[in-house]
């Protein structure tokens, strides 16, 4: 059909220029007429008599604008279906970044790049950068008889103690590890000099000895030492030679990254050492030591010996490198930045990090270290000299544990987000964490709650790190102002956790204590605590953080307020539970601490309520700090007079029977937990502790003595002349209630729920036990009220002072017969109880030593 057609029109050509085939000039010339006229036409309209029908032009029209309608349609169902919205959950705050301020940039940032980063290792060291060098220290142990290879933090390794004894958080850290009769003793210096790279360079002091009287010899009368570097960049690191000798050449490994330039690793030792290696390729770095096991394993079966293979793979990103040496001996390992230039000074500088010269600067600095230490904390008048070696220890282990990270949280979906159905849960952004930690063993992460408690110390140590830290944590605020409270940042910090506490939920909070922090720094500024840059730099970076803290307390004012005015709950207990004997409240950093048996929109807890009272509060401080306008719809100091009205705070929360305050909710105390047997599959059933109510539950207070009843006189609500603060301190020194001589229970033991399991494998952790970061908080409220003209003011001292003597010893004495700062204390007879070391909030010693208290 095309064909013909196309023949058809040439023919019709034709014949109109000559119908009876000649070819004369007449002919010709009209023909040339027509096409002129033919192409001056086609300028402005269509030749062609179809497209010169006006209907048909609308029709064309409308059917290509038709056609790009459609295709613009399937464009977008194809791609909304294959790229789905995020949820606002992972979508950044929209607001300057305060780490971005001048004041986290240059010489401050620079100085804080290197440091003992990696706080669930014995010994860990990188950068603050998403891809870093690392390195970290190994040795081979022995318990009941059998070698074992340390690294990683670990409670069953059994250490007789391990922590930083003193640490400044920049420079300077002294650790002291004791293995079932070996000890080591590990040192870290670092050192900005001409010619080194960004960073500067940074050594290691490892001294290794043995208590004669602890160490089998049959184990070996010396030690084994692994030594690595990691570049989780990738990089490759290239090893000095292949048969290493200290005496020839104390270069063991060199290589070069963007960040630091060439770097070069060195070990120097007077003693006697033998060296091996072995070089790795890997892309996860949170299992090194597994790969030396099986390195030594493989040599143990094929050589009969116990050391390292002395290979390497190519191109390896992972050097580790074997010290063996006889008892006692010391060895010092020092990284140079920056030497590819011809002004890097490398034997000069390799002199300065070792040696003699290494031995004189360590002294330099313990002396500096523990010269601050009383500058800062003033304790030689106040405690004991053991009493300062502990609190030293404290300070110490809590710089020391500052850690780095870098990753992304995982988050819970809520169900009724409209995404596909396997979606449960999403990745929020990239993101870097610099943060104290609790416990190195335990719980080598960011929490949100702990980490207002941990900067009530740091602050007073150094304010810029302070900073730098609650800067990190403000930055990680998402769009609707919520922050995830537990931080599991990276394939090293994600290993130390079960999966199903992975996921963060944003429906759920976490006690704002970084206010308290942030009250006790505006506190500062009022009583002139900082010279003029110092001022200068707070004042910025709470201008910057402003916005951020703004969108958090709203977060909290919304999403977790409760059905009556001024009233507040936490979200995240289960309602539907069948095996809790009273539904956890893991949001309000109190776990277990009983609530309302059967939770509901109608609770009221007490403790959110005074949290929000004291973050209005500081708020409000800030604002006035800062001069800034007051909004209508945002005015703190309002909302913080309206929290702290002690009227409101009693029609809600007091019972005048009990004299207490508690929270209020749909609660019933007849519940228990009871053996029954429980399906579990097809004619299948199983024995399990099932919770069981006997009572249908009510509207009432919940009668439960404890931390929670205390929230308002921490947070000082309570006037110094109510008979109110008569009661309060009634059920503080009370012994059938909370008192112990070794700290305030967490629960009263006339309460139901005091030392009561929770399920079949939870034991109780907030009913009971001695937490210190609650002491604390009382002592510094008792501290305010002894020093308030009323009529309870000696009362209050009195309290006081006993209370804060039985916590300094009991935490010393445990400290001294244990070797550690310990998560929670025995109620009954003071013993150290859960996760150790834990000189998170436990550090907090240090200030009740002081006696320096927040202010509020």
């Amino acid at each position: 059909m095309t064909g013909s057609g196309r023949r058809t029109t040439r023919s019709r050509a034709r014949s109109s220029a000559d119908p009876d085939g000649g070819d004369d000039d007449a002919s010709l010339r009209e023909a040339k007429l027509k096409l002129k006229r033919r192409r001056e036409r086609s300028k402005y309209g269509s030749t062609i008599p179809l497209f010169n029908n006006p209907n048909l032009k609308v029709v064309l029209l409308i059917t290509v604008v038709a056609f790009f309608v459609i295709l613009f349609l399937i464009f977008h169902l194809v791609n909304s279906t294959a790229e789905p919205e995020l949820p606002r959950a992972v979508t950044p705050l929209p607001a300057p970044k305060i780490m971005d301020l001048p004041q986290f940039q240059g010489e401050h940032r620079e100085s804080l790049y290197w440091g003992t980063y990696r706080p669930h290792l014995y010994l860990g060291i990188r950068a603050r950068t998403s891809q870093s060098l690392m390195a970290g220290l190994m040795w081979i142990g022995v318990k009941d008889g059998r070698y074992h290879l340390r690294h990683v933090c670990k409670d069953e390794d059994d250490l007789g103690t391990y922590g930083w004894t003193k640490h400044d958080g920049r420079e300077f850290g002294h650790q002291l590890l004791a293995d079932h009769g070996m000890t080591l003793a590990t040192e870290f210096l670092k050192s900005k000099v001409g010619g080194s790279g960004y960073g500067g360079d940074w050594a290691v002091r490892i001294s290794v000895h043995i208590n004669k009287s602890e160490w089998n010899e049959e184990f070996g009368k010396g030690a084994q030492l692994f030594f690595y570097l990691a570049d989780e960049g990738g990089n490759v690191l290239d090893l000095s030679r292949e048969k290493l000798n200290i005496h020839e050449d104390s270069l063991l490994a060199s290589g070069s990254r963007l960040d630091i330039g060439n770097w070069q690793l060195h070990l120097k030792s007077t003693d006697d050492l033998e060296l091996h290696y072995s070089g790795f390729r890997t892309p996860h770095f949170h299992n090194l030591s597994d790969l030396v096991e099986e390195n030594l394993a493989s040599q143990i079966r094929n050589h009969a010996r116990l050391q390292l293979s002395d290979s390497s793979v190519d191109s390896p990103n992972v050097l580790v490198f074997q010290i063996i040496g006889g008892f006692p001996f010391t060895t010092d390992i020092a990284l140079l930045s920056g030497t590819g230039s011809e002004s890097s000074r490398v034997d000069e500088r390799v002199s300065q990090l070792t040696g003699t010269s290494l031995t004189s600067q360590l002294n330099d600095k313990k002396q500096a270290f523990d010269k601050k230490f009383e500058d800062v904390f003033s304790l030689a008048e106040k405690v004991d000299s053991e009493s300062i070696s502990v609190g030293k220890a404290a300070v110490g282990n809590l710089l020391g544990g500052i850690g780095y990270f870098y990753g992304q949280s995982v988050i819970a979906i809520p169900r009724t987000l409209d995404l596909k159905e396997h979606v449960k849960y999403v990745s929020y952004w990239p993101a870097e964490l610099y943060t104290a930690v609790p416990g190195r063993s335990s719980f080598p992460r960011g929490f949100l709650w702990d980490e207002g408690f941990h900067q009530l110390l740091i602050w007073r140590w150094d304010i810029h790190i302070s900073l730098d830290i609650i800067g990190h944590w403000l930055d990680l605020m998402n769009v609707d102002g919520w922050i995830p409270r537990e931080q599991i940042l990276g394939a090293e910090a994600r290993s130390r956790v079960p999966e199903e506490f992975v996921p963060q939920h944003p429906t759920n909070g976490n006690p704002p204590t970084l206010f308290l922090a942030l009250n006790d720094i505006v506190n500062g500024l009022k009583t002139n605590k900082f010279n003029s840059k110092d001022r200068s730099d707070i004042s910025l970076f709470l201008e910057r953080a402003f916005v951020r803290l703004e969108a958090w307390f709203q977060w909290f004012n919304t999403t977790q307020s409760g059905n009556q005015m001024g009233s507040y709950y936490w979200h995240g207990r289960d309602n539907k539970t069948i095996r809790e004997l009273n539904p956890k409240t893991l949001s309000s950093g109190l776990d277990d601490y009983p609530r309302a048996s059967h939770p509901s929109e109608d609770e009221r807890h007490l403790d959110l309520r005074c949290w929000m009272s004291l973050a209005a509060d500081c708020m409000h401080s800030i604002e006035e700090l800062l001069d800034k306008e007051t909004k209508p719809s945002k005015n703190y100091g309002s909302t913080a007079k309206l929290l702290s009205d002690l009227e409101l705070i009693n029609q809600m929360h007091f019972d005048v029977a009990y004299g207490a305050y508690f929270d209020f909710g749909n609660h019933t105390e007849k519940v228990q937990l009871k053996w029954k047997e429980v399906a579990v599959g097809h004619n299948q059933a199983a024995r399990e502790l099932v919770r069981e109510v006997l009572e249908r539950p009510k509207l009432r207070f919940v009668p439960h003595i404890g931390y929670v009843s205390l929230f308002p006189l921490m947070t000082r609500i309570i006037p110094s002349g109510s008979w109110i603060l008569e009661k309060q301190l009634e059920l503080i020194s009370n012994r059938s209630l909370l008192w112990t001589d070794y700290g305030l229970r967490s629960l009263a033991k006339t309460s139901s729920m005091y030392m009561k399991r929770n399920t079949e494998h939870d034991a109780p952790y907030w009913r009971g036990t001695i937490w210190i970061n609650m002491n604390y908080r009382i002592l510094s409220a008792l501290h305010h009220y002894s020093k308030e003209n009323g009529p309870y003011q000696d009362r209050a001292k009195a309290i006081y002072e006993e209370l804060r003597s039985n916590l300094i010893r009991n935490i010393v004495r445990n400290y001294r017969q244990s070797g550690y700062l310990w998560e929670q204390y025995d109620q009954v007879k003071g013993k150290g109880k859960g996760v150790h070391p834990f000189t998170g909030w436990t550090s907090l010693v240090t200030l009740i030593m002081a006696e320096a208290y927040e202010k509020i």
